[in-house]
């Protein structure tokens, strides 16, 4: 890739320089074409396959020339986002379950250069005939092994049968496996292995535990929130139904929290995402859907409210703090009858006392989510949402924080002491012309 256009991408997706794992994937796609990327969560993997995108994909074609499977809906979105972000001429779709297919069948008659989807919607796809199999040159298939784990092999060996002229193919994880022997022409690929690299002195992971006073878990993880004052933290679980009643008796003890697992509609999904990001939420309940593929700021805590199934588990969920060159901490919740799992050495965990029986709930958030029914399927970006908002809403722009704009719909942070005001000056107000719902997103 020429330097110039490199620069010119780093600009657009604001970042300087691109980090020693992303310059490596960069130079091994110009030599070969199978490339195993295994590269811890959070150290930029998008990035790095869809960088040497630039080189093998035609823009002047309209024609489907790139595959990029993803095992989550989320993980597909995020990838199309950071795509788009690059600002080049290749077009892009993203196909995911969830939304109208009506509407990817639209996306897809407009011969994008790059599809990029979950292998369910993919593989639908294709049995309708609604893209070329035949044209795509390139395959990526990102988090290989969580797409293998949660029973995607048959789908994804259909896919990939039907790429009867593939040239590259590309496998990217957070963490190592064998299991690939479902991809025809997978000979001796160059290994990129950042698993096992050392970290950065800055970048510090500690892991401890808090042995809780009984078999109810949830008065000790109500004082341990407590006790870190309010950090943001993940609190994973191993099932749904766990996640909701430890959300609503975290909420029952004063403490506000959103939670996120698979069988939520995806608008609820997205906001309970949206306000952990923007930080009106300081506290997520999660399922292990959450522990990888989606974008998070820097999370101080990962706390194992229940202990992750396999170190696998641990590891991914573990990914989502320590984050590049931040120090994280991860906490293992043990009640009097569970043990460390073997994969863990006893003697470097450290342990929590807490030394207080109650320590100060903490404040409500400083920032709060407002819902807007527009999104960029009626010409809206982030520019007209501030525009509005200190125009219209008399903010000022530090009053104004995280905005993600969807499809059909936008969520925006604002000051929460300015919430109220500001909802009474835009009520029944324009963007763009049209009259736009907007209220507190619930």
């Amino acid at each position: 890739m020429e330097q110039e256009q490199l620069a010119q991408i780093l600009k657009k997706i604001g970042i300087k320089t691109l980090n020693g794992m992303q310059q490596q994937s960069l130079d091994a796609h110009d030599n070969a074409d199978n490339i195993m990327l295994l590269s811890p969560t959070g150290s930029g993997k998008t990035l790095a396959f869809l960088l040497p995108l630039m080189q093998k994909v035609d823009a002047g074609k309209r024609e489907n020339q790139v595959l990029v499977v993803s095992p989550t809906r989320e993980l597909a979105m995020q990838i199309e986002q950071v795509f788009k972000n690059m600002g080049t001429a290749i077009t892009i779709t993203c196909c995911y379950g969830g939304h109208k297919r009506e509407i990817e069948e639209h996306n897809l008659s407009q011969n994008p250069n790059v599809i990029v989807g979950t292998p369910g919607r993919l593989g639908d796809h294709i049995r309708r005939g609604n893209f070329h199999p035949g044209q795509i040159r390139h395959l990526i298939l990102d988090e290989f092994d969580k797409s293998l784990e949660l029973g995607f092999q048959d789908e994804i060996q259909f896919i990939v049968e039907s790429l009867p002229n593939l040239k590259s193919r590309t496998l990217a994880s957070a963490t190592n496996a064998n299991d690939i022997d479902i991809f025809p022409g997978w000979e001796q690929p160059v290994v990129l292995d950042f698993l096992t690299a050392e970290k950065d002195g800055s970048n510090r992971f500690v892991v401890q535990s808090l042995r809780t006073k009984g078999l109810d878990k949830l008065p000790d993880l109500v004082r341990l929130l407590c006790f870190h004052g309010g950090r943001q933290s993940v609190i994973f679980c191993n099932f749904r139904e766990d996640v909701e009643m430890c959300s609503q008796r975290l909420a029952e003890a004063g403490i506000q929290n959103v939670f996120y697992h698979g069988a939520m509609e995806q608008r609820e999904r997205d906001l309970a995402m949206c306000k952990f990001r923007n930080g009106s939420a300081r506290f997520l309940v999660t399922t292990d859907l959450a522990a990888r593929g989606l974008d998070f700021e820097h999370i101080r805590y990962v706390i194992h409210y229940q202990l992750p199934v396999s170190e696998k588990s641990f590891t991914h969920r573990n990914g989502r703090t320590a984050r590049m060159d931040k120090s994280g901490t991860a906490i293992l919740m043990l009640n009097e009858k569970e043990y460390l799992p073997d994969y863990i050495n006893e003697s470097e965990i450290e342990e929590i006392i807490l030394e207080k029986e109650q320590y100060p709930l903490p404040g409500r958030p400083e920032w709060a989510t407002l819902y807007f029914g527009m999104g960029k399927k009626n010409k809206v970006n982030k520019i007209d949402f501030v525009g509005f908002l200190t125009k219209i809403g008399q903010l000022r722009i530090e009053e104004i924080g995280k905005i993600e704009v969807k499809d059909f719909d936008a969520f925006v942070a604002v000051r929460r002491s300015k919430a109220a005001h500001l909802l009474s000056l835009i009520k029944g107000e324009k963007i763009k012309n049209k009259k736009v719902r907007v209220e507190f997103a619930k």
